[in-house]
C-alpha cells in the first residue's frame, strides 16, 4: 500500500501561486509514476500533469501549460505541483496519485484509471 497526503491548497485571488505538496509513504516512492489530478463541482475528475518515475519525463494538460510546473524528490518521497497564474477556472479538489512504473508511462499518465493510489484531496479555490 501506499498512503499519499496532499497539502498547500487555500484560497487565492486569480493571478496568485500556490504550490501542492504530495508527500508519500508505504512503499518506494521511486517505484511509481506520480500524477495530480483535478475535479471540480459537477464536472469529472480531469488530468493536470504527471511525472515518471525517475522525473526524466513531465505532462501536462493543456491549459496548464506553461503555468504549472510537477516535480519530484525521490528522496524525500514528495511530488509538488507548481501552479502560477491562477484563474477561477483552476478551483478544484487537487489530488495526487501514483501508478506502478511497470505500467508504461505514455499508456497511463492521462488515464485515472491506471493508477493505483490517491489521496484524499486538497482544494485550491480561485477568486476573481
Amino acid at each position: 500500500q501506499v498512503q499519499l497526503q496532499e497539502s498547500g491548497g487555500g484560497l487565492l485571488q486569480a493571478g496568485g501561486s500556490l504550490r501542492l505538496s504530495c508527500a508519500a509513504s508505504g512503499r518506494t516512492f521511486s517505484n511509481y509514476h506520480m500524477g495530480w489530478f483535478r475535479q471540480a463541482p459537477g464536472k469529472e475528475r480531469e488530468f493536470v500533469a504527471a511525472v515518471s518515475w525517475s522525473g526524466g519525463t513531465t505532462s501536462y494538460r493543456d491549459s496548464v501549460k506553461g503555468r504549472f510546473t510537477i516535480s519530484r524528490d525521490n528522496a524525500k518521497n514528495t511530488v509538488y505541483l507548481q501552479m502560477n497564474s491562477l484563474n477561477p477556472e483552476d478551483t478544484a479538489v487537487y489530488y495526487c496519485a501514483a501508478a506502478d512504473r511497470a505500467k508504461p508511462y505514455s499508456l497511463t499518465y492521462y488515464s485515472d484509471s491506471r493508477y493505483d493510489y490517491w489521496g484524499q484531496g486538497t482544494q485550491v479555490t480561485v477568486s476573481s
